[in-house]
């Protein structure tokens, strides 16, 4: 971001002082990550984002490196150059709160006269505050995401995560489904001090318009119904629920289709599971595609769907699902699944409906719903544009971390 200049004109002298003295005072921050660009994911995009509505004059990062091949370790050295802030790269692919790494953080918080530290994510990351609050910082951060939600209902995790708890100022949260959990961990004072920080959605980049209609004719399905699910293709996001509900949806609307975008382990399995219920030709698989052709690929649904479930006893789960989100900025109605956190990214009746994960009779309703009344389409994706407007713009959420550093 820029940060705001004094007027330049007679009798500003004294304001043009003071606003000095506020600069002077802004906190330095070290962001340490494992989870940071180029390496992709949610996580990753949720960073960086945030990272660039931040004075670039008063940031540090220190990532680890996301490839160590020739081609990797190029990718890296060329993203960071690119960046407006000064990003440190540790040689190894996972920081650990290992003494070395510590020594590493606490020397960089130093050398950058850094006051405020924010942890990418607490888990584990977050056991070097102590350190680093011996080192000189004022201020410690630490962001949560999924996976600390797991941690809580494990013993030696548990305790773990209760250490960096006491060792912070704030543990962030995406919404009630991870605070609850998270704070359950935690000592009552830092349950007590838990703040909301979600990540956001760029509404001028995920627009309705946004070039769906050249996606629809390139892949032939100008004409048809479409219902579009992007993520990552793992068994908890649902897309085989979407492919075994595709039958029903297939008896109310012979020419739907169903637009699989994204790539991942599960796509073998899933093109199988195509095959063998006898939707293979209305089911298509984009594969990975560019970050910059997503909105094109959301808009080139009439209904976004992802019935993600909770998986291996409550460890898998979603932590929030920013993808419906994007859908919402879309123009999109949306179905969710109710794992963890999705639901916080769905006004029930108003943006979409959450329907139980894994459930192919509900999802298969929801989706029919939607596909036989424009109408009720146009409402749903209007309100959930109006709500990405309302509440989710990454520069609303940038503030709230500004406040929090």
């Amino acid at each position: 971001m820029a940060w705001p200049r004094a007027p330049r004109r007679e009798g500003s002298r004294r304001a043009g002082s003071i606003l000095s003295a506020m600069m002077r005072q802004t906190p330095k921050t070290l962001l340490v990550t494992n989870d940071f660009p180029p390496r992709p994911g949610g996580i990753q995009a949720f960073l960086h984002n945030m990272a660039l509505r931040l004075d670039p004059e008063r940031l540090v990062v220190y990532a680890s490196t996301w490839k160590r091949s020739r081609e990797g370790i190029e990718a890296t050295a060329a993203f960071d150059a690119e960046q407006p802030f000064t990003v440190v790269r540790d040689n190894t692919t996972m920081l650990l709160p290992t003494p070395r790494v510590t020594r590493r953080a606490t020397g960089l918080l130093r050398a950058h006269g850094c006051t405020s530290v924010w942890f990418g994510a607490a888990a584990p990351l977050g056991l070097m505050a102590p350190a680093l609050r011996r080192a000189g910082a004022r201020r410690i951060v630490a962001t949560t995401h999924g996976h600390e939600a797991g941690w809580a209902q494990l013993p030696a995790s548990r305790q773990l995560l209760r250490r960096i708890g006491e060792g912070t100022d704030t543990i962030t949260y995406l919404g009630e489904y991870t605070r609850s959990r998270i704070a359950a961990a935690l000592t009552p004072a830092a349950a007590g001090r838990m703040e909301q920080l979600p990540p956001g959605v760029d509404e001028k980049t995920f627009h309705p318009g946004s070039g769906g209609d050249v996606v629809r004719a390139r892949l032939g399905l100008s004409e048809r119904p479409v219902v579009v699910c992007v993520s990552r293709l793992v068994p908890r996001k649902g897309q085989d629920t979407l492919i075994l509900a595709m039958p029903k949806i297939l008896a109310a609307v012979p020419d739907a289709v169903l637009l699989i975008v994204g790539g991942g382990p599960y796509e073998k399995d899933l093109r199988k599971l195509a095959v063998e219920t006898g939707v293979a030709d209305s089911v298509r698989f984009t594969g990975s595609v560019p970050w910059e052709e997503l909105p094109a690929h959301y808009g080139a649904g009439d209904v976004f769907a992802m019935p993600c479930r909770t998986r291996r006893g409550g460890l898998d789960v979603e932590g929030l699902g920013i993808v419906y989100l994007e859908a919402s900025a879309t123009g999109l109605p949306v179905v969710s699944g109710d794992s963890g956190g999705a639901p916080d990214a769905v006004l029930d009746g108003e943006t979409g409906w959450v329907v139980r994960g894994g459930s192919e009779s509900e999802t298969a309703e929801r989706v029919v719903a939607l596909l036989q009344d424009p109408e009720l389409r146009r409402r749903m994706g209007e309100r959930g544009r109006e709500w990405v407007e309302e509440k989710w713009r990454w520069d609303l959420l940038a503030d709230r971390l500004r406040g929090l550093l």
